[in-house]
């Protein structure tokens, strides 16, 4: 195997009653990508046009986007701002959004990731309500972008996380807040996961199979499941040993789920596969 090509597969580990995985996925044995030391930090992931041969990401500190063949760690990067804490990001059809985490967007020319940087860049600010974000999700169905709060003031008193949903003029490239839903916690308390400090989702990404959304809180190592209403359907607690900290997540065209982590002092940043089974 040639000494670019970072995939391992964990060793299968004894499933206990505290852990849990939704149907299709088998969290025991995923193929885990290792990442270089430029993405310790990597923050959110996507895909264009759901092809999981290509994976792009953020990391929390820099304004680059990065472009990585899937298990090369090698990687290719396009400057888009200066400096700054940047959570997760999103390709809406040729567009690609990534998003602060003070709710700040940016977006700019998905052909511009072939560039070493991008002055093709539209800033929003003050577009989402004020808040910590870090979880964005685009929708190629709806073209629509959906944004939820990790900390925000409207969820302070109720436990609950609110999102919003934005919707996105491609040829005025404009951009405005629509809908706004809602993780309800009081169903998390009801499903036996009452969380008094609130969920604080670190990814989010729509299950293209099912419709379903999956939600990870890498404070809380969970990772929510919500039918498309929003209904909170299952909640699977995430071993710590394998998550060591879950901030992105997206599935591919294959509907293979994936789920990175960034690392620390002792451990490099990655990303877990989890083929899906029929």
């Amino acid at each position: 195997m040639p000494a670019a090509v970072m995939i391992t597969m964990l060793a299968c580990k004894p499933n206990t009653d505290k852990y849990s995985w939704p149907r299709g996925y088998d969290f025991n044995s995923p193929e885990k990508f290792i990442m270089p030391e430029s993405l310790l930090e990597i923050s959110g992931i996507t895909f264009h046009q759901g092809d999981g041969k290509v994976v792009y990401s953020v990391q929390d500190e820099d304004g680059l986007l990065f472009k990585q063949n899937w298990g090369d760690a090698r990687q290719t990067n396009v400057k888009f701002a200066s400096g700054g804490d940047y959570e997760d990001l999103a390709i809406l059809n040729e567009t690609v959004f990534v998003l602060k985490s003070s709710g700040t967007l940016f977006s700019f020319p998905f052909a511009e990731t072939r560039a070493q940087n991008t002055k093709k860049v539209r800033e929003w600010k003050n577009i989402l309500p004020k808040g910590e974000y870090e979880s964005l999700y685009a929708d190629q169905e709806n073209q629509t972008i959906y944004a939820l709060c990790k900390e925000c003031s409207v969820d302070k008193k109720t436990g609950d996380a609110t999102g919003y949903v934005l919707n996105y003029d491609a040829k005025a490239r404009g951009l405005a807040v629509g809908a706004e839903f809602k993780i309800k916690g009081e169903q998390l308390e009801a499903l036996g996961h009452p969380i008094k400090s609130g969920l604080k989702a670190s990814a989010m990404a729509k299950n293209p199979r099912t419709g379903e959304w999956y939600i990870l809180s890498s404070v809380q190592k969970l990772l929510v499941i919500a039918n498309p209403d929003w209904s909170i359907k299952a909640v699977h607690p995430l071993n710590p040993a394998d998550f060591l900290q879950p901030e992105g997540i997206a599935f591919d065209n294959e509907f293979n789920l994936y789920i990175s982590n960034e690392g620390d002092e002792l451990s490099a940043g990655n990303i877990l596969k989890f083929k899906y089974m029929p």
